[in-house]
């Protein structure tokens, strides 16, 4: 019966000539779940470590690819505006790194926290912004998530504290977020994310003691995409074992271009900090495809087949589409239709954030402070007076 009605509305779609790829095949077809063995993580003083055999459902599995989709062509529409002269400025593209986002947000709630550098698209996009809103902040437009006036390396949503151009500067930043979670008593962590070049900043070490001290529930993650800008871990890293940094601080390798292996390792991370021993290291061992920024072409300091080898034998979304195809749990035609609607998403939210209005300029001050009554702030001169509005 269900058959029917699929052929009935495929032969309708045809009619109309409408561009709708429709699958024959029913959801009782599908397989949905299955079980995946995952590479084993690297650990710096623990006793146990994140399973090796993780279980997905099929509904988990379309919704991680649509995400990583959903980053990846947002990060390669920037880079199209970019070189067209729409995004100025700084701009840090993720595409390459997917799994590590979409792999932490499905371990841990919105109601937990989050705080990275200056690399913040796609995070800003799993923690609860739209891509018209990231989109039109690239682009310096009034709709855009900060309003846009914050621009590529700063953007914030609920629980999401940005978005940090200054290297390292985040990672006490996140310490003191979950001091607040420690003191509120919520049973809430805070995800710290920081990048391989920011490793050896001493601020993170003297975060790393306060946090242990105090017991903070805070995972320390640093984003290992084995170039600092254009250095090498290698020529950057007296050690490069980041996960064990910590010392005192328990630590975990992970594979950060599998979203299965980073959602079971931050699962273990999570745990650990809700149970109440303190903080937790992860390394996740990524790659990042563009250069460090527009700026960076990304080839004199590495090889294009480098890039090519990665993107061929180590891709997260080709990884779990192949997973998906090859336990029967989708079809190529249902994962071709998701590209079709991210692509379209994405086409919509450029064509908004290229015709969105710039910010005024007598909103230039506003929300400096949160529920305050209006105050002036003094502009370029003396004689030239703004006001700032909650």
């Amino acid at each position: 019966m269900l058959t029917n009605i699929s052929n009935v509305l495929r032969a309708c779609a045809q009619r109309n000539g409408a561009a709708v790829v429709m699958s024959a095949r029913t959801y009782a077809d599908f397989t949905t779940q299955a079980t995946f063995e995952v590479k084993k993580c690297d650990v710096h003083k623990l006793d146990e470590a994140p399973a090796t055999q993780v279980v997905m459902t099929r509904d988990e599995g379309l919704q991680y690819y649509r995400t990583m989709q959903t980053m990846r062509r947002m990060e390669l529409k920037a880079d199209q505006l970019y070189k067209q002269k729409i995004i100025r400025g700084f701009c840090h593209l993720y595409d390459g790194q997917e799994a590590c986002a979409v792999g932490i947000e499905a371990s841990i709630n919105l109601t937990d926290h989050l705080i990275t550098a200056y690399r913040a698209h796609g995070y800003t996009y799993t923690r609860g912004g739209t891509v018209k809103e990231i989109m039109a902040e690239l682009t310096g437009r009034r709709g855009g998530i900060a309003k846009g006036k914050g621009g590529s390396m700063h953007m914030y949503c609920k629980h999401f504290y940005g978005g940090n151009g200054i290297v390292g500067a985040q990672v006490p930043l996140g310490a003191g977020v979950a001091l607040a979670c420690k003191f509120q008593g919520n049973n809430e962590l805070c995800v710290c994310l920081y990048g391989d070049g920011a490793a050896n900043q001493g601020q993170i070490f003297e975060t790393y003691n306060m946090a242990a001290l105090w017991k903070l529930p805070v995972i320390f993650i640093c984003e290992n995409n084995r170039y600092g800008m254009g250095t090498s871990v290698e020529r950057a890293a007296a050690s490069t074992d980041y996960f064990k940094r910590g010392d005192f601080i328990p630590g975990l390798r992970v594979d950060g271009m599998d979203i299965l292996c980073v959602r079971e390792a931050t699962r273990f991370a999570a745990d650990h900090c809700r149970s109440g021993k303190g903080p937790i290291l992860m390394e996740l061992q990524t790659y990042r495809y563009h250069g460090h920024s527009m700026s960076d072409p990304g080839v004199s300091y590495r090889t294009r087949e480098e890039i090519q080898e990665v993107r061929s034998k180590s891709d997260p979304i080709s990884l779990l589409k192949d997973r998906m195809l090859s336990n029967n749990m989708a079809s190529v035609e249902e994962l071709k239709e998701i590209d079709v609607e991210v692509r379209k998403e994405i086409e919509d939210a450029a064509q908004f954030a290229t015709t969105d209005p710039e910010p005024p300029l007598e909103e230039l001050c506003n929300h400096i402070f949160s529920n305050n009554p209006p105050l002036e702030v003094r502009g370029t001169n003396p004689w030239a007076k703004l006001k700032s509005v909650s």
